[in-house]
Formats: C-alpha cells, structure tokens, sequence
C-alpha cells in the first residue's frame, strides 16, 4: 500500500472524522477511498456569469454521474464551499469566483493552493487566466489543473504552457475550425472561400486553422480579414469577398461582432454560403433575434437554409448526441437548473468524469495518481459516448468527435432553450482525429 501524505490525511479526517487510506494501486476500484480537494475558478460576477455556470454546473452533472445520484442544485452554481460523495471518495469542492478577470484569477488559485491545499484545479473561462494559472501558479506549486471553458488552443499547443500536469477535456477553438474546414473541403462543393476574424487570439485561431485545412484540402483562399471587435462596416468587405470569387465566407466572432455581420450577410443577399461555429446560448439568443427582424416571415428553417446562413460546427449541444449518457445528462441538467447543457457542459461533464476514473484506475486518492491516471486517457461516460473522449499524450488535450449541423427556429414549447435559434439534427460527423492539431504541429511533446 503506497503512503498516504499528509494532505490526504488532513483532507479524509476534516471530511469523515476517520483515516481513509487509499486502495492498494493496480486499478482495483472497489478499495479507493479518500478526500479529494478541488479548487474550482469559474465568473459568477463578471461579464460572463454563464460560461462560469456552464463550466460549474457540468462538472457537477459528471460527478453526478459517476455517483450515480443528481447533482449539486443551482444554489451550489455560486461561490461556496460544497461536499459530494462519489462512491467511497469525498470529493471537497471549494468553488471561487474569478469574476473574468485573469489578477483575480490568479490569486484565487494561489490562495485555494497555499491556504486550503487543494489537491487540483479546475476551470476558468478567460484563457489570460488559465494562462497565468499554469505560469504562475502550477510552475510553481505542481498542483494539476484541468483547464476550461478556456478554449485558446495555445494552452494546450504551446510549449510555454503545455505541461504534464496541465490537462483540458473542453474543446478548443482549433477543433472548432478545423472541423468546419474539413466539412467544407469535403462535403460541399466550394472551391473558393474568404475569412474573417475578430482581430485578437479567438478570431486569429479561428481564422488560422480553418486556413490549414482548407489550403491542404484544396480549397483556395481568396481574401483574409482581420478587424476589430464590433466592426459594423461589412457591406463593401462582403462585396470584395464576392467580386474576388468567393463561395463561401468564415466569420470567427462572438456576438459583438457576428450581428453586425449576419445582418449585412442577410440583407446584402450575396451569392456565398456563410460557415462557422455554433457559439452559446449567450450568443444565440441575440443573434436568433436579429435573424427573426431581418426575416420575418421568412423566419423559419427553410427561410433560414434559402438564406445560406449555416450549416455550422458544434462542439456540443444537448441535441446533437444519441446515447444513454447524453439523456440522462440532459434531463438531469434541465431538472437540475432548469437549461439544457450548453456549449462548454459536455467538457466540463468529461474532466469530472475523468478525475473519478483517472483516481479509480489507479487505486489511490491524490494529485499524483490524478496526473498519472489521466495520461493517455480514454474517458469512459461522456456526452458524446461511451469512450468520447481521450487525452493526448502528446499535449494532454482531450479529442472527441464534432458534429456539423443546420442553423433551426427553436420551436415555441422549448422551454429548456429560450435562444430563437438552435442546432438542428446533424448532417456531418467530424471524427476526433481529423479535429485536432496533430502532434508535429504543436510546440510541445509530453509523450
């Protein structure tokens, strides 16, 4: 039997009142017991309050899960101290908020590491803060951390943040793209398409990858495009883009900037069809309102598919994913919080689900058997499947498969998806390995 450190020790007697030693390693799951202490950063107070609940309140559908109970309600999507038995294993959770901002982010993660020993990190919405989490804070303490919802690519592709014990189940902006770009080099039949992006690491990333693919597809780039956030002034870009023999445009923005867009893209009626990424129920909501002014009675899925606004890439919705984990995922996040599972849900669900397993697997409650058990991982109950996900050992990045979906009305009964648009039903899966940036195009190799 390995020894028990003194973290685990405080840790299992501050929970149960009895020393819980670890099972004996060698994968036996029936004797793993223990505490196991989370620090989870997410915005609550911020400008971003919903990715901060969509990282929370997956991560606790996916202990939930593995417990085989519900989770935590949403009085517990807040910052607070709460407590969840998963099997023989207490899992601690102290929940901060880092209201989005990266200073408080890192402080945050200092204070759960050196104050209240946390035996790993999760979350953070702001890739600035999962940043400074791994520079600042894992450089200097070795504490792991599970990244997410931040989805910059770099924190996993980047040498000056790619570490072994830095993991991310979330999907990041380049599986995004290069699933959009492998979709349409291979199952449309433009030849000829313009980019746009938002002119900071999101768009760039966007921009970027769907670039890669598309150029080593054979599909001809004819204009790229950088602007600035909230850039209104689309008309005479479109233009360009069409008289330079486009077919189709890319817009990788968020909402500040995808209205404006849309609307000129709608109203402009060009001869190109419009790709990207399905984005969250923050963003959908506004931009399912401006589709329904500008079409009005034209409002609906025809009206939307003559229009050429999508089909887009999802890295998760609740309606895109046939199996018995999904269902009981989504009804259980829809008793429990009144919403379906969102954009960010699925990854948080999976690095809660691979915590467990990764512990399990390795008959032992702690930091160490957590980074061993998760190298290389298959994760076993996820959203996506049976076996969804799995880690890379080359960057610790989880891949998992992306769908490719029409842009829908949501119908009028809906009342767990209140945006106007949704996903429709997929008409392209992307597998996991045409998804990722492959091993000789990151900065780093951890295998």
């Amino acid at each position: 039997m390995p020894p028990i450190s003194r973290r685990e020790a405080i840790g299992t007697i501050g929970a149960s009142g009895v020393l819980a030693l670890a099972g004996c390693a060698g994968g036996d799951t029936s004797g793993v017991e223990g505490a196991f202490k989370i620090g989870i950063l997410q915005d609550f107070s911020g400008p971003l309050p919903d990715y901060g609940a969509q990282g929370t309140t997956g991560f606790y559908s996916g202990l939930a899960y593995k417990a085989d109970s519900e989770p935590l309600g949403q009085q517990a999507v807040d910052a607070g101290d709460y407590e969840y038995e998963v099997g023989d294993i207490t899992v601690e959770l102290a929940v901060r908020d880092t209201q989005f901002d990266p200073s408080q982010t890192q402080q945050r993660a200092t204070d759960l590491v050196s104050q209240e020993e946390v035996d790993m990190l999760y979350g953070v919405g702001n890739s600035g803060g999962a940043i400074r989490i791994i520079n600042q804070v894992v450089d200097q303490t070795d504490v792991p951390y599970i990244a997410g919802p931040a989805a910059s690519a770099s924190i996993t592709n980047s040498q000056e943040t790619c570490r072994e014990r830095v993991f991310r189940a979330n999907e990041n902006t380049a599986m995004d793209a290069r699933s959009g770009g492998v979709y349409i080099a291979d199952e449309t039949p433009v030849e000829r398409i313009a980019l746009f992006g938002a002119d900071y690491s999101f768009g760039r990333a966007v921009v970027n990858n769907y670039k890669e693919v598309l150029e080593s597809r054979g599909v001809e780039i004819v204009t790229e495009r950088f602007v600035d956030r909230g850039y209104a002034e689309w008309p005479g870009l479109l233009t360009q883009a069409e008289e330079a023999g486009a077919q189709g445009i890319v817009g990788g923005f968020t909402a500040q900037t995808l209205i404006p867009f849309g609307s000129s893209f709608l109203e402009g009626d060009y001869d190109m069809q419009f790709f990207g990424g399905f984005a969250t129920r923050v963003t959908l909501t506004p931009v399912g309102t401006n589709l329904s002014d500008i079409l009005g009675d034209d409002f609906t899925n025809e009206g939307l598919a003559n229009a050429n606004f999508g089909p887009f890439t999802t890295r998760y919705h609740w309606n895109q994913y046939d199996n018995e984990i999904n269902d009981q995922f989504v009804g259980d996040h829809a008793d429990a919080y009144g919403i379906y599972p969102d954009l960010f849900t699925s990854g948080a669900f999976t690095a809660a689900s691979a915590t467990i397993e990764a512990l399990e697997n390795e008959g032992e409650v702690s930091g160490d058997a957590l980074v061993s058990g998760m190298t290389g991982l298959t994760v076993t109950d996820t959203p996506k499947g049976e076996n969804g996900y799995e880690f890379q050992e080359y960057n610790n990045q989880a891949r998992s498969q992306m769908t490719v979906a029409p842009v829908e009305v949501t119908p009028d009964d809906e009342e767990n998806w209140p945006a106007a648009i949704q996903p429709g039903e997929p008409i392209e899966s992307i597998p996991a390995e045409d998804v990722t940036i492959p091993a000789e195009d990151v900065s780093c190799d951890l295998s």
